[in-house]
C-alpha cells in the first residue's frame, strides 16, 4: 500500500507506480484533491485507475463535481472502515464482467471488447473509467430494453448507494460526452431510467 501526505507527492507516486485504486482526500496540502483527480484523468498512464474520493464535503454539488472529474465513488466523513472496504471492493468488482455475458458488442460504429476491457468508436479508442465501462456494458448489452436507475445502481455500483439516483444521471452525462456522435443512442426514459437505442436495420 502506498501513502502520500500531500498532493504533489501523491500524484508523482501514482504516475510512477500506478496503483490498482486510489483513495483521494480532497483537502490536501499544496494541491487540491480536485486538481489531482483532474490531472490523473488527463494522463494516459493513470486515467484508467479507479478513484474513490474521501472527504468532509458532503453537499450534493460536491459529489457531482467529484463524479464529473472522473471519480468512481464518493465517501463522506465521518465514515465506518467497514463501509470504506465495501465501497473499495465494489469498485474493483466493476472491472469484472460476468462470464455468461456477451464478450464483444458492436452497435453502429461503437465496439465494446470485454476481454480487452476496451471501447472504440470508428476504430478510435475511448478512455472510460471502470464505472463508465460497466454502465455502458449494462446498457449496450441489452439494446432497446429500459434499465431503471435503481437497477443500474445495483448492477453497476453494487449496492443501493443511499438512493442517490443523481449519481447515475451524472455518469450518463459524462458517458454521452465521451461517446460523441453516438451519445444520443443512450435515451432517457422520463421517470424510469435509460436504454441504449436499437440499431436500425
Amino acid at each position: 500500500m502506498l501513502t502520500a501526505l500531500d498532493g504533489p507527492s501523491g500524484l508523482e507516486k501514482a504516475r510512477k507506480q500506478r496503483p490498482g485504486l486510489i483513495i483521494l482526500d480532497l483537502m490536501l496540502p499544496e494541491m487540491e484533491g480536485t486538481d489531482i483527480c483532474r490531472a490523473l484523468k488527463a494522463n494516459p498512464l493513470t486515467q484508467s485507475i479507479p478513484i474513490l474520493i474521501l472527504t468532509a464535503k458532503a453537499e450534493e454539488v460536491d459529489r457531482v463535481i467529484g463524479f464529473e472529474l472522473g471519480a468512481d465513488d464518493y465517501v463522506t466523513k465521518p465514515f465506518s472502515p467497514r463501509e470504506l472496504v465495501l465501497r473499495v471492493k465494489a469498485i474493483l468488482r466493476r472491472r469484472t464482467i460476468p462470464e455468461e455475458g456477451a464478450r464483444f458488442i458492436k452497435v453502429g460504429e461503437l465496439s465494446i471488447d470485454v476481454d480487452r476491457y476496451s471501447v472504440s468508436l470508428k476504430g478510435k479508442p475511448i478512455q472510460l473509467t471502470s464505472t463508465e465501462f460497466k454502465l455502458l456494458y449494462e446498457l449496450a448489452s441489452s439494446c432497446g430494453r429500459v434499465k431503471t436507475r435503481e437497477y443500474l445502481l445495483d448492477k453497476v455500483w453494487g449496492y443501493t448507494y443511499e438512493g442517490y439516483a443523481r449519481t447515475v444521471d451524472t455518469h450518463i452525462r459524462r458517458l454521452r460526452e465521451k461517446l460523441g456522435a453516438m451519445g444520443d443512442w443512450i435515451e432517457t426514459i422520463r421517470g424510469v431510467g435509460y436504454r441504449f437505442r436499437e440499431e436500425k436495420e
